[in-house]
């Protein structure tokens, strides 16, 4: 992992399109399909000193949305997150409506923050793309088996199909780290239609959505409608800014300690408004 922003410029960082994203259009338009693609770590003229991970949906028109991470991982990835960066206006989380379906992406860390999948559900996706380099030990097998869990609650709460994709690899190749693949696909009621075996190496995941059963179900449904049971106005703690991004005003690019020094403020913020919050509970 490159510890400074200045190593992704150098290393791995492209502009969004690429030639690599030219090929994805080209398959995606002789087979007739959509493209869910892996990370490209972006750089973009119009935010200086930012590299975002970023995923893209190609179809047979090209490029139809760009996710940029929003939760990097944070202490270890200096990747910027739209959120932390002033006058950034672009949609956060982008829902395309396509011939297969409404869908929308969000990256692997993302998937840990319940909210950040709900403004896909309530911006109407029914397929949630999850692209992934989640590593072990919260993976796809107990006890810690966070990537199934994860992913079977972001369904069910959401109401939505997942398609999520990990990486496969052995610490053998890649020390100290490992991933433990277990690709899958969940329904909205958190049923795992196919799952490839934990462990590295390549695997094809194949199953069936059925987008008509998804919208029934969420047209005829009263009890168990996560999304239409929303009582938004009840959630005092939204309204409550914790992480306040890793930048201070003279400062021009991400690094670890200031990723450290974000944290420990986002950790003091939370703390000062469960106390302050408190203060009306019974005793």
């Amino acid at each position: 992992m490159a510890s400074t922003v200045e190593e992704l410029v150098d290393r791995l960082a492209l502009a969004i399109p690429n030639e690599h994203t030219d090929r994805y259009r080209l398959k995606a338009r002789e087979h007739g399909i959509y493209i869910q693609t892996g990370s490209f770590l972006e750089k973009d003229d119009r935010y200086p000193g930012a590299v975002f991970n970023t995923t893209c949906l190609i179809g047979p028109e090209g490029i139809l949305t760009r996710y940029r991470k929003v939760h990097p991982w944070i202490p270890w990835e200096v990747n910027a997150s739209p959120h932390d960066l002033k006058g950034y206006d672009e949609e956060l989380f982008p829902v395309a409506d396509t011939e297969i379906g409404r869908l929308g992406a969000a990256t692997c860390y993302d998937w840990l923050f319940p909210e950040a999948i709900r403004q896909l559900a309530l911006k109407g996706a029914e397929v949630l793309l999850r692209v992934s380099a989640y590593m072990d030990p919260w993976g796809a097998t107990p006890p810690m088996d966070w990537w199934t869990l994860v992913n079977r609650c972001r369904a069910l709460e959401n109401m939505a199909y997942v398609v999520a994709a990990n990486q496969g690899a052995s610490a053998d190749h890649y020390p100290p780290f490992s991933w433990p693949g277990g690709s899958m696909l969940v329904d909205y009621d958190g049923r795992i239609l196919a799952q490839a075996d934990p462990g590295p190496g390549e695997k094809i995941v194949v199953s069936g959505i059925d987008l008509a059963s998804l919208r029934a179900e969420r047209e005829r449904r009263l009890g168990h409608h996560m999304l239409g049971h929303l009582r938004m106005e009840a959630y005092a703690g939204y309204r409550q800014a914790i992480y306040p991004g890793s930048l201070k005003a003279d400062e021009k690019t991400l690094t670890i300690a200031g990723n450290e020094r974000a944290i420990a403020e986002g950790k003091t913020r939370w703390d000062q408004g469960a106390r302050n919050a408190s203060e009306g509970f019974p005793r």
